[in-house]
């Protein structure tokens, strides 16, 4: 890790007052194909009840984005609701930092707490410069399924 020195990362809810710093945050353009932008993640949230999203912050300053589906939102509640990350971003002037590896930490600790999950899940388009490497060196597996192209993989909590 190029920056060995403790991170404070920490999830936070978006506010009227952050929300424009949020929707600057930017990949690499060569990651772009990979992950829509927070724009449109919030705009797709506005519509789906089973969205949580919280901003990822190193120390005191923007650094990514992350929205879950979590069935356990929606009405009715299916009888094993599923949780999946549905976006994960570290912007590009954070990349490299373990800021990623510890804000998927937060996240799979606070799926673990909810204990109604088995597995969190992602997904993510295959191809060079993919996340894959990122979550299978976290401890994602592959399930073997394929949906609309996105390979998913799991993580038991």
């Amino acid at each position: 890790m190029p920056n060995s020195k403790l991170l404070n990362v920490s999830l936070r809810e978006i506010t009227a007052e952050t929300v424009g710093k949020i929707i600057r945050l930017d990949v690499e353009e060569s990651q772009r194909r990979f992950v829509a932008s927070n724009a449109i993640s919030l705009a797709q949230a506005l519509f789906a009840p089973d969205a949580w999203f919280r901003a990822i912050y190193s120390d005191e300053e923007p650094a990514g984005f992350v929205m879950l589906s979590d069935e356990s939102a929606s009405d009715p509640v299916p009888e094993a609701p599923e949780i999946m990350i549905w976006r994960f971003m570290i912007d590009k002037n954070y990349q490299n930092r373990g800021i990623g590896r510890q804000a998927l930490h937060l996240v799979v600790d606070q799926a673990r707490r909810r204990k109604i999950f088995s597995c969190l899940y992602v997904s993510f388009v295959p191809g060079e410069g993919s996340p894959e490497g990122f979550y299978t060196g976290f401890g994602f597996e592959p399930t073997g399924a394929v949906e609309d192209g996105e390979v998913i993989l799991k993580i038991e909590l």
